[in-house]
């Protein structure tokens, strides 16, 4: 069985500074009560744990997190996996539906429905942008807009990117670093869970989920 292992730092930093900075860079849970890092060191990373950090601007709504685990499965088998957007709602967490709405200049639109608990649905619409070589494999997106949907039924933002490495030490294993930043609007009162379910909650196990997925193909 696999081990959660979750970080919290509340950095004060603007959520998009955050995301550039992370992107330019590199292109039950139990809670640690030793010294918090600020990013996550992918040297250390084991199939045995997916490693988690929240680094939520506490001054803004929404939440961010970077996570990260090691893989068996090669880069090119992980990214065609996570690339093959029609397949999600067969292993993605509380994805009931997936619609690809066009491909144009390497990026693709995809609509995206979301079964929570207590029957909640949202929908949104990504734009999903790849960045691949043999060695390398990156996929970015970020919320677009999806005309007709009523506030209720959406979200009010979200972006993040999967990064897969080959592991030095063995070619046959990948490095999976995963960010998101969600912002789920107005939450009702009571119905805060909804954020962690969209972050917290649904993070680690997208990245279990990913290696389940990949595992059986």
């Amino acid at each position: 069985m696999h081990s959660i292992r979750l970080w919290r730092t509340g950095i004060p930093v603007p959520v998009a500074a955050l995301f550039a900075v992370l992107f330019c860079a590199n292109c039950g849970t139990s809670c640690a009560q030793s010294t918090v890092p600020q990013d996550l060191d992918l040297s250390t990373a084991t199939e045995a744990h997916v490693e988690v950090i929240d680094v939520s601007n506490l001054a803004v709504p929404g939440n961010t997190y970077v996570a990260a685990t090691l893989m068996s499965g090669s880069v090119q088998k992980l990214c065609s996996t996570i690339m093959n957007y029609s397949e999600y709602p067969q292993f993605m967490p509380n994805t009931d539906k997936t619609t690809i709405v066009s491909t144009a200049d390497g990026a693709t639109v995809i609509e995206m429905t979301l079964g929570l608990p207590l029957g909640k649905i949202k929908k949104y619409r990504l734009k999903m942008m790849p960045a691949v070589t043999t060695e390398y494999c990156q996929l970015s997106w970020k919320q677009v807009p999806w005309e007709g949907l009523q506030a209720s039924e959406t979200i009010v933002d979200t972006a993040g990117y999967w990064q897969l490495t080959p592991y030095p030490k063995d070619k046959s294993k990948t490095l999976v670093k995963y960010y998101v930043f969600a912002d789920p609007g107005p939450i009702p009162y009571g119905l805060g869970w909804i954020v962690d379910v969209m972050t917290r909650i649904s993070l680690p196990r997208t990245l279990e989920a990913l290696r389940e997925r990949v595992a059986v193909k």
